[in-house]
């Protein structure tokens, strides 16, 4: 890859330890790593690639931590548009049966693409459901010829309607030997831990309501026993609270703790309902939480109380979540939402502008257990991403281009830098046929649906 250099950017944000932004900002990467921060003045005059950031905003790429990329392709479904996530799941787990692996490996990276044009480069998915033979390996493959630095989550359901969970039968795997098998597999052969992997597994069984006990501590022990985390769903609704109380006597967190499902080594996504005792003890054990606002909204499941866990201490990223109950992927609108949102609930100062770009960035990047990604340093990765103040949303917003990036309508992204590699150069991705890919992508919806 050579060298790569951004320079004569308005704002370069660091995100780093003493939270630099540095006017008319310049960056130097060799390979995929990287070397030097300051200003344009101070930069080398070339380099093998140059990005001229004038008139721009550069950060870190955004982390997303939680997604079901397969969901593209049930956006808007009618039945599904009014309802609470029981009834919405419901719905639209008449429909999934009849995905395949090829529907698993375009929704991927269609909605990968989305991201990246956002300011994502680094993201976080929770595939749960492997019909008709469709396999992780599929999302995998589509993440990896995009270039994006990829979280992909070995999810499962094992119990389905017969056995008192939420999925239907058909979609639910029974045989949990089977599910960790795979599980295994998938570490095998995808996992890296090395600094700078693109690729890096989790487990993650789906849910309370639609995986056993014994699959959720068998899980634990695997993940562990590998040295990878731990991903689910917890006290997303108050649907989810009372089935946890019937079912098992215990809150999502208690049932969770019980489990062995807390530790700098879990994130959870969503976390709408715990009470402040539950908070101390997410913060005392360093459990994550992939803050999902939009689709808490969507779905009326209600707001996360973020500004809790940031006093409190606990990790907090952001998180789309499904592309059919948000129903959009564009992480720099989460974290806008994120900030309105802590505004509705506790004030107008709950929120900061830069604090929701902080959870957009170093703050998904704890989450998912990385210390190479949602900083501009030295040392850290080449994962940078612009967006151009000369568009028309961020007009009369030049006094503060930072907090304009969250205070002003989302724009898409003018530059986009994954792993030292240009993907996406003047709000274009490099080497996608994006309108070829949509038309198959819409295609394959439209046989789901029909």
């Amino acid at each position: 890859m050579g060298t790569l250099l951004i320079g004569n950017a308005r704002v370069l944000v660091t995100m780093d330890g003493d939270q630099r932004e540095i006017d008319d900002g310049a960056l130097l990467a060799q390979d995929n790593v990287i070397t030097w921060v300051g200003t344009s003045a101070d930069a080398p005059a070339h380099a093998d690639t140059m990005i001229d950031a004038t008139d721009m905003v550069v950060l870190p790429g955004l982390v997303n931590t939680h997604h079901h990329l397969f969901q593209s392709l049930t956006r808007a479904m009618p039945g599904a548009q009014d309802t609470g996530l029981f009834e919405w799941l419901r719905t639209l787990y008449r429909i999934w049966p009849g995905i395949d692996g090829e529907a698993i490996y375009v929704s991927a990276k269609l909605a990968l693409c989305e991201l990246l044009l956002s300011g994502c480069t680094t993201a976080a998915d929770h595939l749960y459901l492997y019909p008709n033979e469709a396999r992780i390996d599929d999302e995998i493959r589509a993440a990896a010829e995009l270039g994006l630095r990829f979280h992909p989550t070995r999810g499962s359901m094992s119990v389905g309607e017969s056995d008192g969970g939420l999925p239907p039968d058909t979609l639910v795997e029974r045989d949990e030997d089977v599910i960790l098998a795979d599980c295994r597999r998938v570490i095998e052969t995808f996992h890296d831990a090395e600094r700078y992997a693109m690729c890096q597994v989790a487990v993650a069984p789906c849910a309370p309501f639609n995986v056993s006990e014994g699959l959720m501590r068998a899980s634990a022990e695997l993940a562990r026993a590998y040295g990878v985390r731990l991903h689910t769903h917890v006290a997303e609704t108050l649907d989810e609270e009372a089935y946890c109380l019937e079912r098992v006597g215990m809150r999502p967190v208690a049932y969770m703790a019980e489990l062995g499902w807390l530790g700098p080594d879990v994130w959870w996504a969503h976390a709408v309902w715990p009470n402040a005792d539950e908070i101390a003890l997410m913060a005392e054990t360093r459990t994550g939480v992939a803050h999902c606002p939009s689709s808490n909204m969507r779905l009326g499941s209600g707001i996360a109380p973020v500004r809790a866990y940031r006093d409190a201490g606990v990790p907090v990223g952001l998180a789309v979540d499904g592309s059919a109950s948000n129903d959009g992927g564009n992480l720099l609108a989460e974290a806008r939402q994120a900030m309105l949102l802590q505004r509705v609930a506790h004030g107008a100062d709950a929120l900061e502008a830069r604090e929701a770009l902080a959870l957009a960035t170093r703050g998904g990047a704890a989450v998912l257990g990385r210390d190479d990604i949602g900083v501009l340093a030295p040392g850290m990765a080449a994962d940078v991403v612009a967006f151009d103040l000369n568009r028309h949303e961020y007009a009369g917003a030049q006094a503060d281009p930072v907090a304009a990036l969250v205070l002003c309508a989302p724009t898409p992204v003018a530059h986009a830098v994954v792993n030292g590699r240009v993907l996406v150069r003047d709000g274009e991705l490099v080497d996608v046929d994006l309108p070829a890919l949509i038309a198959r992508h819409n295609a394959i919806s439209r046989a789901l649906w029909r």
